[in-house]
């Protein structure tokens, strides 16, 4: 019976020390500076979203509803007069508004790695820099005419 007790005391310091200790091991300072880490980090940043008329033929198809979320650095953002937002905004019109591949009454697959890629290559043309790293799709819709009347 004691020596059960004993080896539940054992048990229950054991589990408390190795908890204590995990934490305190992964709080520690690593040579990293916590507040440079946080603001030397990338920034995750949401563009508005944006209404692309598709036309063809002469004649409004439809809307393509897009919004996208790009990734720069932290410190290169607080450090810009003008934010990349209007920029990204505005090649992504572009881009979406002249391909002429994008036919929604054919529909194919789309290749929206190179529309990401390109729109990161014409806003870092734009800005002079490596400012953006990466492009993503937060949304990306189509609706016909058809469909926005009778809404």
């Amino acid at each position: 019976m004691f020596r059960g007790i004993l080896i539940g005391i054992w048990m229950a310091a054991v589990t408390a020390g190795s908890s204590y200790g995990a934490v305190y091991w992964m709080t520690q300072y690593h040579g990293i500076d916590p507040a440079t880490a946080v603001i030397d980090g990338l920034d995750y940043e949401k563009t508005r979203a944006i209404n692309v008329p598709m036309i063809a033929n002469g004649r409004l198809q439809g809307y393509v509803v897009a919004q996208f979320v790009f990734t720069a650095d932290a410190a290169a953002l607080a450090r810009l007069s003008v934010p990349p937002h209007p920029f990204v905004v505005d090649e992504a019109f572009r881009l979406l508004y002249e391909d002429r591949t994008l036919d929604f009454q054919n529909l194919e697959r789309y290749d929206i790695e190179s529309l990401t890629r390109q729109i990161r290559e014409r806003v870092n043309t734009r800005m002079n820099g490596e400012l953006i790293h990466d492009v993503l799709v937060e949304e990306l819709n189509y609706f016909s005419k058809e469909d926005v009347v009778s809404n």
